[in-house]
């Protein structure tokens, strides 16, 4: 089943978190110059126009994005908030416009990691859905970005190992598919089996059903010691809502230092996201 469409949910919540701890991570990694192989396996469209009717249809950049795009003065001295609003500006000029008050569009995991390549990295974007691809392809890349139609947990591993010194991986699929907690868990698995030292990012929603203890479960009993988790809820759960409550990230072999940065930023914007709203940021260790 192939019915998800980011672009109805561009922008919200759990993008901010997502794309900030990801921008965190980038910018640690460049502080080596060592080359970089980075893989989003994942990719969805990479720029969502928020006129659009998918966007304007649940208009959930008005929870997210854009109460840190109208803070943005404000904003613009802390640190890696300041930093990452910067170039959320430069994608409204990508995008065409000029500049403006007003947020226009939300640039996804392929426009923050093609911003911050160099030319000694690589950038493989896997994306299944047929129509979300056809987007992706649109989009103007540099040449040592590929685009791939694919299974991107597949294509991971067969990507593995990769010929640069580091390999930093987002995985951030739907959900769609209950089974995809688990698939994700013994991807993660047996891609660090091929690379010990390899960053890996996994995002995962956190609903009501609460399968993302799947995905946590199979990491635990596959015995993965060094992880950071980031979880941003907006409200406590309830057994008669459906959406999601809250957004989490698990960061596999992090650069040293990010968890306080992170923590920090966080906190900063808590109050942004909601009068409820809290971010836990914590060591997470196999027992």
């Amino acid at each position: 089943m192939l019915s998800y469409q980011h672009a109805y949910h561009a922008g919200n919540f759990a993008d901010v978190h997502k794309h900030l701890m990801l921008f965190a991570v980038t910018g640690y990694l460049l502080r080596k110059a060592s080359p970089i192989t980075y893989i989003d396996t994942h990719a969805g469209r990479g720029l969502y126009p928020l006129s659009a009717a998918e966007s304007q249809k649940l208009q959930e950049h008005r929870q997210g994005a854009e109460r840190l795009w109208q803070e943005r003065q404000a904003l613009a001295a802390e640190p890696l908030i300041g930093d990452w609003l910067s170039l959320l500006a430069e994608a409204q000029l990508t995008a065409g416009k000029q500049a403006s008050p007003t947020l226009d569009c939300y640039p996804g995991s392929p426009w923050w990691l093609t911003r911050q390549l160099r030319d000694v990295d690589r950038l493989a974007l896997f994306e299944l859905h047929p129509g979300e691809h056809e987007h992706l392809a649109a989009q103007r890349l540099p040449k040592n970005v590929k685009h791939i139609h694919g299974d991107g947990l597949k294509g991971l591993l067969q990507r593995l190992p990769v010929a640069t010194p580091r390999l930093c991986v987002l995985i951030d699929p739907s959900y769609e598919r209950k089974s995809e907690y688990v698939e994700v868990a013994e991807t993660v698995l047996a891609a660090m089996r091929k690379v010990r030292h390899g960053v890996v990012l996994v995002w995962y929603p956190l609903l009501p059903a609460g399968r993302h203890s799947e995905l946590l479960e199979g990491l635990r009993n596959g015995g993965l010691r060094k992880i950071w988790r980031s979880e941003v809820v907006l409200r406590e759960p309830s057994s008669e809502e459906r959406g999601m409550y809250g957004s989490g990230m698990l960061v596999i072999n992090p650069p040293w230092g990010l968890e306080e940065l992170l923590v920090s930023a966080m906190k900063r914007i808590e109050p942004l996201l909601g009068p409820d709203a809290s971010h836990r940021g914590e060591w997470w260790v196999a027992e």
